[in-house]
């Protein structure tokens, strides 16, 4: 296999590692409350980073580099980051309690349609076809919500499309920090700050106890040995050699991955209308990322 085969593997792997990790925090909601289990799962994430942190750094200096992104830089992204991660965390776990794993993975996915219109704020000129992939996404988005019955549209729904909303500044983010800071040493912050800022609201809002934790562990572990560690590790691994319309299209098949766990494990099924709303934001998504061919030179990236 090529590298680029690999890193397409590695990516597919994030994003079934992630869909149905939807399952798990699901499942984590019988035990636990929302910031519990994000505190807990973040912190164990970021414990899960440490051996990939120092077998990299014996890697580099084997190589004879020293480590990249030290200092202020790193400090400050990893809690400006591990913030917004934290209130788009705490919005996604706590919409899981009120709606469907497959609902709440499609509408997470509507990020990548929101990343390039937030783009505009910040004077970055989103192409036709990204305006048209928002339509599309907003129409799945009313179908998969209800399909204007206001009843069926729940605070579940609406909670997630925040975190969706937040999940997007956090991209723009990691766009703006990565080319500065390293990867892994920036997802170990950001977890880290995420776990404190979680462990400060579960006190404040909820009454954690060990004994909850410890019923939650198969889904705490879950979600933070593989989502966090093993699902980012993958990603930063997989897109060295992928293309990154590729590498954004093969990650956005979380959302199928949700919506498939969380049949088969759940029993959760979506109505006619729901998977009506799914497919139009999955091919929304899908049209978002395809490459812009125009004649006589290469392929663009999306909303270029």
């Amino acid at each position: 296999m090529g590298k680029g085969a690999i890193g397409t593997a590695l990516l597919t792997c994030a994003a079934f590692i992630w869909g149905s990790a939807f399952v798990a925090q699901s499942m984590g909601m019988e035990y636990v409350k929302p910031a519990t289990f994000n505190a807990v799962r973040f912190f164990v994430g970021a414990l899960s980073l440490l051996p990939v942190i120092w077998i990299r750094s014996r890697w580099a200096g084997s190589e004879g580099r020293g480590a990249a992104g030290g200092g202020r830089t790193l400090i400050a992204a990893g809690f400006v980051c591990g913030f917004v991660l934290f209130a788009g965390a705490v919005l996604q776990q706590t919409g899981i309690v009120y709606t469907t794993v497959g609902k709440a993975g499609f509408i997470t996915t509507l990020y990548i349609i929101i990343v390039p219109i937030m783009g505009l704020f910040l004077g970055k000129k989103a192409a036709l076809r990204m305006w048209f992939c928002a339509a599309a996404a907003m129409a799945g988005l009313y179908f998969l919500c209800g399909g204007g019955d206001v009843s069926s549209v729940n605070r579940g729904d609406l909670l997630v499309l925040g975190c969706a909303v937040l999940f997007s500044v956090h991209i723009l983010l990691i766009d703006r920090f990565s080319p500065l800071v390293d990867g892994v040493k920036l997802s170990f912050l950001q977890f880290l700050a995420s776990a404190a800022l979680s462990l400060v609201m579960a006190f404040a809002t909820e009454q954690p106890d060990l004994s909850s934790i410890w019923a939650a562990r198969m889904p705490i572990l879950f979600t933070g040995v593989l989502s966090c560690g093993v699902g980012y590790t993958f990603q930063i691994i997989g897109q060295k050699s992928v293309n990154p319309s590729l590498a954004s299209l093969v990650m956005s098949l979380e959302s199928v991955f949700a919506a498939l766990t969380g049949w088969i494990v759940l029993g959760q099924v979506l109505s006619a209308k729901e998977i009506a709303g799914c497919t139009l934001i999955f091919a929304a998504i899908i049209y978002a990322q395809v490459p812009k061919r125009t004649p006589g030179h290469s392929s663009e990236r999306p909303g270029v």
